[in-house]
């Protein structure tokens, strides 16, 4: 292992045993040579590891220093972009997870959502009709997103925000797509039912909703295939999204 690593490694033991939270700073590097008896480009190149995996931010001058952030979600798929690179991920293994996750992240959520939560929740099902010149499909996984944040398990939590990302760039590959309009049409009507269901704080009932939305949901996406092989964007992550659309990849130019 690098000398650096052991560094970050380390620190990384002090943010769990210490139960730092963000916002904290670390020693400054005069104090990290010292403790680690580590030269100071070997301290920085630890730093900057810890910056780029999104743990820390760096600044400097006098006030400057290493300060503990929290990763950002967008940190994190990015990580899980560069292993899908080498995975064949299509539509149906995506909804294979939403449908066994979903339905429990609304239960969960069911039985312990804040007026807050279905106050934000309801903003956003009556503002859907505002989203028209965005990608359809878009408000749909952003209150999923919402939902999820209600959610206490966390790890529920990453795992159907994760899934709807993917579908967010699928959506972008079949906007125009009339099926995609359909989908929108069907999504905002079991949000309304799902709603009443949250706001009676019935998990039983928000789980039967949720489960019939994601199976109605699936289907309409399957109708979707051919709006993504006709709707190819050239993007950095161009492979992922044809990956995750269930086609091949391109071929790497010579």
């Amino acid at each position: 292992m690098k000398r650096s690593d052991r560094i970050t490694d380390e620190i990384k033991r002090w943010v769990v045993a210490g139960d730092l939270r963000p916002g904290q700073r670390l020693p400054n590097e005069a104090e990290l040579q010292r403790l680690f008896g580590m030269s100071k480009g070997t301290v920085r190149e630890a730093l900057k590891a810890l910056e780029v995996q999104g743990l820390v931010t760096l600044k400097t001058g006098p006030n400057g220093g290493a300060r503990l952030t929290e990763v950002a979600f967008a940190r994190t798929f990015q990580l899980l972009q560069n292993h899908f690179f080498f995975q064949a991920v299509d539509v149906d293994q995506i909804y294979a997870m939403r449908r066994l996750l979903e339905p429990e992240v609304a239960a969960l959520a069911a039985t312990s959502i804040s007026d807050d939560d279905l106050r934000e929740l309801e903003a956003m099902f009556h503002g859907h009709a505002a989203e028209a010149e965005r990608v359809p499909g878009a408000a749909d996984l952003d209150f999923h997103d919402r939902l999820a944040l209600a959610c206490p398990n966390v790890l529920l939590r990453l795992q159907c925000q994760v899934l709807n990302e993917m579908l967010r760039r699928l959506a972008t590959l079949a906007a125009g797509a009339v099926e995609l309009e359909d989908l929108g049409a069907a999504n905002h009507a079991a949000h309304e039912t799902l709603l009443a269901a949250l706001r009676a704080r019935e998990p039983a009932r928000a789980r039967a909703v949720m489960a019939a939305h994601m199976d109605e949901a699936y289907s309409q996406v399957r109708r979707l295939g051919a709006a993504y092989r006709q709707r190819l964007m050239l993007e950095r992550d161009f492979d992922l999204q044809l990956r995750l659309a269930g086609h091949a990849p391109a071929q790497p130019r010579q």
